[in-house]
């Protein structure tokens, strides 16, 4: 297990409520953004979107948390979903997930669960050998939003189904953060990052934050 992986592991451990990390805690407290209470405000917001839109994948909220929390500390996918493995326990009835099933693209589910897009996501991979992309993401963006299938978009941008399925998850997340104004993204980004906060700002934006992404968004998302 790499430091990363490691790290990763011990607070998805501490959201599940274990006193393996106390420690490392304390050690680590006294930051801008306050650990203890970015995870408490973490797990209310992840949460509040699960009561909202409904997730994927059998993830519980303590390690949806966690998937958020990686995402900002520029973990890829993998190492997220290792984390998650180790913390879980054994599969003997203890647990509704089975490690076994946590992987990368576990991990890409989730974080669309919470709109969590990242840059690299968008960047569709040529095809074929290509040096050009099988489309721009832009286009099937826009397909998307007008509301044609994946074949649909798959005729119009010359495109096999299955590469236009992978990027419409993306396109899908999108537009739904959009709808919402990006509250949840930008709520998750002040809970897990130090960005442009100073001293007692931390509080406000963490507050603010919250209380904006919980709020009853006036258009509902369907896709």
């Amino acid at each position: 297990m790499d430091e990363k992986t490691a790290e990763l592991r011990d607070l998805f451990v501490d959201a599940t409520g274990s006193e393996t990390v106390t420690e490392r805690q304390e050690a680590e407290r006294g930051t801008l953004v306050n650990r203890d209470d970015a995870s408490e405000g973490v797990r209310d917001l992840v949460a509040a979107m699960r009561e909202r839109y409904g997730f994927s994948t059998p993830l519980d909220d303590a390690a949806y948390a966690l998937v958020a929390r990686g995402r900002f500390d520029n973990a890829d996918d993998a190492a997220i979903a290792a984390a998650i493995r180790d913390a879980l326990p054994d599969t003997d009835g203890d647990s509704d997930v089975d490690p076994a099933d946590v992987d990368a693209e576990t991990v890409r589910k989730a974080r669309f669960d919470l709109h969590l897009v990242r840059e690299s996501d968008r960047e569709v991979d040529a095809g074929g050998g290509d040096s050009d992309p099988a489309f721009e993401y832009a286009d099937l963006k826009r397909l998307t939003a007008a509301g044609n299938s994946i074949v649909e978009c798959a005729e119009e941008l010359d495109a096999r189904p299955d590469t236009v399925a992978r990027y419409a998850a993306v396109a899908r997340t999108d537009i739904a953060s959009t709808r919402a104004n990006d509250r949840f993204h930008d709520a998750f980004r002040d809970l897990l990052t130090d960005a442009d906060i100073e001293g007692s700002l931390a509080s406000d934006a963490r507050e603010d934050g919250l209380r904006e992404a919980t709020e009853d968004i006036e258009t509902d998302v369907s896709l």
